[in-house]
């Protein structure tokens, strides 16, 4: 019973996105996680003001099974399939997380120093998920898409914008939390 509650091998897991791919590509459909976004906006009636949202959301309802799919996926991981374990972390990367005020690095996958509603519900909380949310909308339209949708569509289907939206990502990613998180807290 325990084998059952470990994170899936990449030999399984790989071939699994693979072949969701592959059907996806097949009857012409793209994966991403902003497209599903921009739905809900366009059924929430953004499109009246916007013109990005003013399109026949209704061609993009089979999409919406994908947010449905990723809360109770991971509602069912998280409570059936999964269990606290300690995550494999290098000595440096820990002793790197304590320096920057993680206090229980390598114990959870969502340290209470960011995820928690005390840190939530306050203004510097506040302030970095209205400013992180700007962010990523904007990027996610500036990009043509959002990371999901380029590095698992994209980059299957061969697509140069994509690598270079990837790379982008990582950048970015390097850059923030080596230079400006830092900063920040």
């Amino acid at each position: 019973m325990d084998y059952i509650l470990q994170p899936w091998p990449w030999y399984i897991s790989g071939p699994c996105i693979a072949i969701v791919m592959f059907l996806l590509l097949y009857f012409g459909r793209t994966f991403g996680m902003s497209s599903n976004l921009r739905t809900l906006c366009a059924m929430g009636g953004a499109g009246k003001k916007v013109k990005f949202f003013d399109f026949d959301w209704k061609s993009q309802r089979w999409n919406l099974v994908v947010v449905l799919g990723a809360i109770v996926g991971g509602f069912i991981a998280h409570y059936y399939l999964s269990h606290p374990i300690d995550i494999a972390l290098s000595d440096n990367t820990i002793t790197d997380l304590n320096n920057l005020g993680f206090t229980d690095a390598g114990k959870s996958l969502l340290p209470p120093e960011l995820f928690s509603w005390d840190n939530v519900f306050t203004l510097k909380g506040m302030s970095i998920l209205i400013i992180g949310g700007f962010l990523v909308g904007f990027g996610t339209r500036y990009a043509g898409g959002c990371t999901s949708g380029h590095a698992i569509t994209g980059l299957s289907s061969l697509q140069l914008p994509s690598l270079i939206a990837v790379i982008g990502f990582f950048a970015g990613g390097l850059i923030m939390i080596h230079f400006i998180y830092p900063i920040l807290f």
